[in-house]
């Protein structure tokens, strides 16, 4: 029973607790609640006070730059009204200006057209007297004007002489110091190794023996390599050598390395010709080129097409009276570049010009027409300028002077050409320039004996003197050296010298 009591009270207790206990959570709850939502109001307030405080610092900066702003349109506002007046003060004082020079150019237009008026009636006055005395002198205008120049020039012939004379001198020591500075300093620059490099014509052979082998069986070896080569053999003329004959340089050059290679080789047949020769080919091809490019790089021209420059090598094979034609390329090219720099012209154009100046001569066997005709032709398919064509094709005189760039490739031309040593020249063509030059001499009327000495570089003409003064024998030089600058080619100058001698005879018996 007892047991049963305490139970009951236990229990009793434990319901009494828990409904304590919970209204004592209660009570905590509503406590703290109070606290969270006081935190709460007070951190809206200061929120608030926060926001409010921002929007009056945000309105009184943006008053402050309303009112910066509207200070600098009011300063910027009295500037343009300050200059809108300025430029009315202009326009008013231009305005005023143009008016004083409209009155002024009506006064001399009037006046230009008062002085024609008198212009002409002094024009018509002179006229009237030259008709006066034309009637009483019985002479025209230009009749009276040569009977006194004819008159003037008699009565000052040894002034005038004089004159002339050192006018000229003056004139023509300057000019050639000038010019001799200029060409010694083209020809110090350029540089280029000038030897004799005649294409090798003639292969020597060990014994006679090999003479039979390059024939070979009833001839069939050498018909086979000239058939291949395009040129011919020539193995009976002299002992121990073989020469190779043939208008095309390559072809000769083509024909020796095969040559060599096939000596070299020992076995020679047809087959193995045919072998030789391709090698001999590809080998000569190589050659070009790397000839080509070196010559471009050497002279500095850049920018050439690749198959100009195979063309432009092929000039190393090919010669001109004896020198070189792509060694004196090269030197006319440097020679332009030098004269030009101290002319103060295109000097790029002159050097290309002067790389290039013979380019046709590199094919003129295969292709009809002149070097120059071939050159353009050639520059103009792979695409050069007109510059360039112009300045290299006056070079012979074919075509006129255009441009002093070609004047210049002319000149460099003559000088590389003309300088001793550079070329060589047959009899024929040397005594026929010599009696070209007499024969000049001897057309002009008073001339009594011409002698061409110095290699053609200085012709000496006799005149006769009860025909000739000192006056008309300056005059006859003149027009003979104009007479062989027109008429001739010719490297370098040609000195003209005119003499007239007073012989007085007599006899005592």
């Amino acid at each position: 029973m007892s047991t049963i009591v305490s139970i009951i009270l236990a229990i009793l207790c434990l319901a009494i607790g828990g409904v304590v206990g919970y209204y004592i959570r209660q009570s905590i709850a509503k406590r703290r609640a109070g606290t969270l939502e006081a935190k709460l109001q007070k951190r809206v307030v200061d929120v608030k006070a926060e926001t409010s405080a921002l929007i009056k610092d945000a309105e009184k900066k943006s008053s402050e730059l309303l009112e910066k702003s509207q200070k600098e349109i009011d300063e910027r506002r009295k500037e343009f009204l300050n200059a809108q007046q300025l430029l009315l003060g202009r326009e008013t004082l231009l305005n005023d200006r143009i008016s004083s020079f409209e009155e002024k150019e009506k006064d001399l237009q009037s006046r230009v057209d008062k002085l024609k008026v008198l212009k002409d009636n002094v024009e018509q006055l002179r006229l009237e007297a030259e008709g006066k005395l034309e009637k009483v002198a019985s002479l025209t205008r230009e009749d009276a004007k040569k009977e006194l120049l004819a008159l003037v020039e008699i009565a000052n012939e040894k002034e005038i002489l004089d004159r002339m004379k050192k006018l000229e001198e003056g004139n023509q020591e300057k000019l050639q110091n000038k010019a001799k500075d200029i060409v010694a300093l083209a020809i110090q620059k350029c540089a280029v190794p000038q030897t004799q490099e005649l294409t090798t014509t003639t292969v020597i052979l060990a014994n006679e023996e090999l003479k039979g082998r390059i024939i070979g069986k009833e001839g069939r070896n050498i018909r086979t390599f000239e058939k291949v080569t395009g040129v011919e053999l020539i193995v009976d003329e002299t002992p121990e050598s073989v020469v190779i004959s043939g208008f095309n340089p390559i072809r000769r050059q083509i024909a020796k390395v095969a040559l060599d290679k096939l000596i070299a080789d020992g076995r020679i047949q047809p087959a193995k010709i045919e072998e030789k020769v391709e090698e001999a080919k590809a080998e000569i091809s190589t050659k070009i080129k790397e000839a080509g490019d070196k010559a471009a790089y050497d002279v500095g021209v850049i920018g050439l097409n690749e198959k100009l420059v195979q063309i432009l090598g092929r000039l190393y094979y090919r010669t001109s009276y004896g020198q070189n034609v792509l060694s004196h390329s090269m030197e006319v090219a440097l020679i332009s570049e030098t004269i030009a720099e101290e002319l103060g012209v295109n000097s790029q154009v002159a050097k290309r010009a002067g790389l290039l100046h013979d380019i046709g001569k590199a094919i003129d066997q295969q292709i009809q027409g002149s070097h120059i005709e071939i050159g353009i032709k050639i520059l103009e398919k792979f695409g050069e300028s007109e510059a360039i064509i112009k300045a290299m094709r006056s070079h012979h005189g074919d075509y006129p002077t255009e441009s002093l760039e070609a004047a210049i490739v002319t000149v460099a031309d003559a000088i590389s050409s003309s300088r001793p040593g550079a070329r060589k020249d047959t009899m024929e063509n040397y005594l026929q320039r010599l009696k070209d030059l007499e024969d000049i001499a001897n057309k002009f009327e008073g001339v009594e004996k011409t002698y061409a000495i110095q290699a053609g570089r200085e012709i000496r003409v006799f005149v006769k003197s009860d025909r000739i003064d000192d006056l008309g024998a300056a005059k006859i030089a003149k027009s003979i050296a104009a007479e062989i600058e027109e008429e001739l080619k010719y490297p370098g100058e040609i000195k003209v010298v005119v003499i007239r001698e007073n012989r007085v005879i007599e006899y005592a018996r």
